[in-house]
């Protein structure tokens, strides 16, 4: 069975690729030939990812979208993700998340045995995909909030950098102030970060 891999980083920070290889043996356990390769770095919140409609166009029916999560698929509100969640049905593919067990059925699965198992996967990956969407919010929100709560303390203070994530910068800085001896790497991983971010904050401190 054929298969296409679909990859996501939010940010240029992150790599994209990095679980290209957990996917490529993932796919040789379960005997698929991977026939594409998409990846990009773009927010799960947008519906129109070049990539994402790449693969929708290129795939035909009954080969596999293999993902790594949910969330590397969605971050979507719920009518974007139900208008994606409609695309990948109309198309005829079968939605295979690496770290979702029941999804792996997917893979062989047929008769009434795989009609059973569609309808639960299908159930646990809505459930999935709207738990993505909440953290997507709560991650916002937590931002507005640690914006607002600088402002309140510093009347004067404006943000600085265009794009910049205020909150996650001064996480970081307090990970570096708190851990002097942890590499960048490990101080990328508890800001859940990319390390090039945590190198350009050290340049910018020293």
């Amino acid at each position: 069975m054929n298969t296409h891999l679909y990859l996501r980083a939010s940010t240029k920070d992150q790599d994209a690729s990095r679980a290209k290889v957990a996917l490529e043996l993932f796919a040789a356990e379960k005997g698929l030939s991977i026939v594409g390769v998409y990846s990009e770095n773009i927010s799960g919140t947008k519906l129109n990812r070049p990539q994402l409609l790449a693969l929708l166009e290129a795939a035909e029916k009954g080969q596999v979208l293999l993902v790594e999560s949910v969330d590397r698929l969605s971050r979507l509100s719920q009518a974007d993700w139900d208008t994606l969640n409609a695309t990948i049905k109309a198309k005829g593919l079968r939605l295979v998340v690496a770290d979702l067990p029941t999804s792996h059925m997917l893979v062989e699965s047929n008769g009434i045995t795989g009609q059973i198992m569609n309808v639960i996967n299908n159930m646990l990956i809505d459930l999935m995909a709207t738990m993505a969407r909440l953290d997507q919010d709560k991650r916002v929100e937590r931002i507005k909030q640690g914006i607002e709560n600088k402002k309140l303390a510093e009347p004067d203070w404006k943000p600085s950098g265009k794009g910049r994530n205020t909150t996650l910068w001064e996480q970081v800085k307090s990970l570096m102030a708190k851990h002097p001896t942890m590499s960048a790497n490990q101080i990328a991983k508890l800001a859940d970060c990319g390390v090039a971010t945590v190198y350009r904050i050290k340049r910018e401190l020293a």
